[in-house]
Formats: structure tokens, C-alpha cells, sequence
């Protein structure tokens, strides 16, 4: 029997939970909420689309296509504050931040 993997898609939904903020479905994105931030959270990969407008944007992808997500941002320029999530095959991930930041490393487990 292989592996058991979790979607990208329910991994960000526990990534959130276990931050505190409250997770709800819109569409085929997530809204994070804590406090009096609202985060909109989409599960991308290196070829989809990259959407234009929002405040607070988190995208979350496997780590492999983190790096090249960040820069496809980063060379858009898009008008949004953003981070991509990296997650790992065993539930590590790592966070990119918008540049200028520096990436953060975390156990999705802790």
C-alpha cells in the first residue's frame, strides 16, 4: 500500500486552523480569517493563472514550485500583499514571503 497523501487544498485548511484563523470554502478558494485579517487562499501550480486583484493573498503549492511561483509573482507585480506556502509530501512547509522577506521554515505538525 502506498503513501497517504493529503490534498494541498485540505493541508492549507490545517495550516490555517492550527494559526487560529477561522477557514471557510468560497468558490474554489479559501478564506482564512483572524482578527482583522481576511487572507484569501488559492492552491496554485507553476502553469496556472495568477490572479489580479485582493488584499491578502497566500498561494499554496507543493515545494518544489514554490521558488518559481514566488518569482512569477514578483515579476508580475501584482498590487496585493502575498505569500506561498511550499508544502512538503510529509506535511513540512515552508513559507515565501513577498521580497524582501526571507523564508520561514515550519513543521505543519507542531
Amino acid at each position: 500500500m502506498g503513501a497517504v497523501t493529503t490534498s494541498l487544498d485540505e493541508q492549507a485548511r490545517s495550516i490555517f486552523d492550527d494559526l487560529g484563523y477561522t477557514v471557510s470554502r468560497t468558490g474554489t478558494e479559501l478564506r482564512a480569517e483572524r482578527d482583522w485579517r481576511v487572507v484569501t487562499v488559492s492552491v496554485l501550480d507553476s502553469q496556472d493563472p495568477i490572479p489580479e486583484g485582493g488584499d491578502l493573498r497566500c498561494f499554496v503549492t507543493r515545494t518544489g514550485e514554490a521558488t518559481h511561483l514566488s518569482r512569477r509573482l514578483t515579476r508580475r507585480d501584482v498590487s496585493y500583499d502575498w505569500a506561498v506556502i511550499g508544502i512538503t509530501e510529509d506535511g513540512d512547509y515552508e513559507v515565501v514571503r513577498h521580497p524582501g522577506d526571507t523564508a520561514i521554515s515550519a513543521d505543519a505538525n507542531t
